[in-house]
């Protein structure tokens, strides 16, 4: 029988780096891998991808599947990342849009994308070993028993690279992005794997920018704005919707409603126009993604972590509205740029 499968460990948000004083015992710093948390099974027999949500990714990897069984020397549990790369040797990044893209229902599409956008494993925990449950260990001898596991292991099982220097993670904070990394954790060495708690320290890149109200949809519960979409001017002058805004208190919901009703842009019969947003794969079915449009005459600055394409890769946060800003001065090249790094160099 495979081995149950935890809940993962999750780590709270810190603004920076803390020191190795920081907690008893010290800290390992490693990478932030942008992708889906996955835990892996294997008894020698089955294996299962454990998902930090209620939906097992085991299905939608099957090539992962595959190398575990075939590349795993025994049986254990391993926590890690599932992540999909995409460019040429030397110069690839993590690319989020084609992960997202192989949850899919069907069979013949989740083979086609295994081929055509394959994942790789990047472990960072040994919770088991053989009959040891690890679990109660220190993560500095989990760290190590891990380390020896999977060591030698060729692609797509990869080791994340560790420090425990906090230089070097301050480092690897801002090099790293330009791999589509998305900042860097810390995990105490001498605390044991604590399922569904906040034990561990994350780091990630945080920025402002001045964005422009375009629409918003109305919250799940029938009532007040669910979230603000927002947009960008590129130079040509277009408009693009790059994200959206949520976590609205209730009374806030409501009180936006009023505030965005001068906005909304009309039809001849004074009916409030709306446009069709797009669809996450991960929305309930039949769920609606239309928004009320908005004239684009209202400024925010939002608090965002990095930009994907022509979005923000996270909801963005809302930190303060800005009547002094003309929304045509809202444009993509008030974004900070970020120096590209090859995903092969961080795991070296």
């Amino acid at each position: 029988m495979p081995y149950e499968i935890p809940a993962p460990m999750l780590a709270k948000s810190v603004p920076d780096v803390p020191d190795q004083d920081a907690v008893p015992g010290g800290l390992s710093y490693e990478p932030k891998w942008d992708g889906f948390r996955g835990l892996v099974s294997w008894d020698g027999e089955t294996v299962e991808i454990g998902s930090r949500g209620a939906k097992p990714l085991t299905r939608y990897f099957p090539e992962l599947v595959e190398a575990f069984a075939r590349l795993l020397p025994e049986p254990c549990l391993i926590d890690g990342e599932v992540v999909v790369p995409k460019g040429e040797p030397g110069a690839q990044r993590l690319d989020w849009e084609s992960l997202t893209q192989r949850i899919h229902p069907a069979a013949s599409r989740v083979k086609m994308l295994a081929e055509t956008s394959p994942a790789m494993f990047i472990a960072f925990d040994l919770l088991a070993r053989g009959d040891r449950d690890l679990q109660s260990a220190p993560f500095a001898t989990r760290r190590a028993e891990l380390v020896e596991l999977l060591a030698g292991l060729p692609h797509p099982i990869h080791v994340t690279r560790t420090t425990t220097d906090a230089a070097t993670a301050r480092r690897w904070l801002s090099q790293f992005e330009g791999a589509g990394l998305d900042g860097v954790v810390a995990k105490p060495l001498a605390q044991p794997y604590a399922p569904n708690k906040r034990t561990m320290f994350k780091i990630k890149h945080a920025r402002m920018a001045d964005v422009v109200a375009l629409g918003y949809r109305i919250h799940k519960s029938g009532e007040g704005v669910g979230s603000l979409l927002v947009g960008l001017y590129t130079d040509e002058g277009q408009l693009h919707n790059v994200g959206a805004v949520s976590a609205w208190s209730n009374a806030r919901r409501l009180e936006l409603i009023d505030e965005l009703a001068p906005l909304v842009e009309t039809d001849a019969a004074g009916e409030a126009l709306t446009g069709e947003g797009e669809k996450s794969r991960f929305s309930a079915a039949g769920r609606d993604s239309s928004f009320v449009r908005l004239r684009p005459e209202r400024v925010l600055e939002v608090r965002y972590d990095q930009l994907e394409g022509w979005r923000f890769r996270h909801t963005v946060q809302f930190d303060r509205w800005r009547p002094d800003r003309d929304p045509r001065s809202c444009t993509f090249e008030q974004l900070e740029s970020v120096s590209a790094y090859d995903v092969g160099a961080v795991l070296e």
